[in-house]
């Protein structure tokens, strides 16, 4: 896949898992077969993984054009596919193979029409931190507005997608070899406790238990 939204990918171990939010919608298809739509999650939620699990992310908004649903219908919530896109749109997709996904979003992708440039450019915005303010008065509309886009595309309003994309850089940048304190302030918090308050608010835990 050459679009920067479109991810796939495979998870082999068993076992229980922290998935974080991250702002975007995952389709999955699990060990039996059953493919499912995780929508965007508010906070964290635990997952027990029983056998290898294949999926595809997507994400600057493209999940609900791909799925023909807004993302707020899915927030937080794990749902069939053949519940969103129907039986005939989910057929194909009753093994876990990779190659079946792959073609799966190639024909979703295909029938994809966004000539709106303005959910990606949001997303991308929030990821490296710039001002909700900001990301409205570029992209022309009112905060009214903004937030009912949002809403639509991302599952939640562009202040909680700012919040859940600063964790998301804070542990990135963490993980590259920064202490906490440093990754703190240049994900854009005020200091170390206040990345701590946050991941606690957002996953129930400490940073340093992630």
């Amino acid at each position: 896949m050459t679009d920067r939204r479109v991810h796939l990918w495979s998870r082999e171990a068993s076992g229980p898992a922290l998935i974080l939010p991250d702002g975007c919608l995952d389709v999955i298809v699990r060990p039996d077969g059953e493919a499912v739509v995780a929508g965007p999650d508010v906070a964290a939620r635990e997952y027990d993984a029983e056998g290898p699990h294949v999926g595809v992310r997507f994400s600057h908004g493209l999940g609900p054009l791909v799925l023909g649903v807004p993302a707020d219908e899915l927030t937080s919530r794990v749902v069939p596919l053949a519940d969103v896109v129907g039986r005939a749109g989910a057929a194909g997709l009753d093994v876990g193979s990779e190659v079946l996904l792959r073609a799966w979003v190639a024909r979703r992708l295909a029938t994809v029409h966004d000539d709106d440039p303005w959910a990606p450019a949001t997303f991308a915005a929030a990821a490296v931190g710039t001002p909700v303010g900001t990301i409205a008065a570029r992209a022309g509309l009112s905060a009214r507005t903004l937030q009912r886009r949002c809403h639509t595309r991302f599952g939640y309003g562009p202040q909680h997608l700012a919040r859940v994309l600063r964790l998301q850089r804070a542990l990135a940048l963490h993980r590259r070899g920064l202490g906490w304190a440093v990754a703190a302030a240049d994900a854009g918090y005020v200091d170390q406790p206040h990345l701590a308050r946050e991941c606690r608010a957002l996953t129930g835990r400490a940073p340093t238990r992630l």
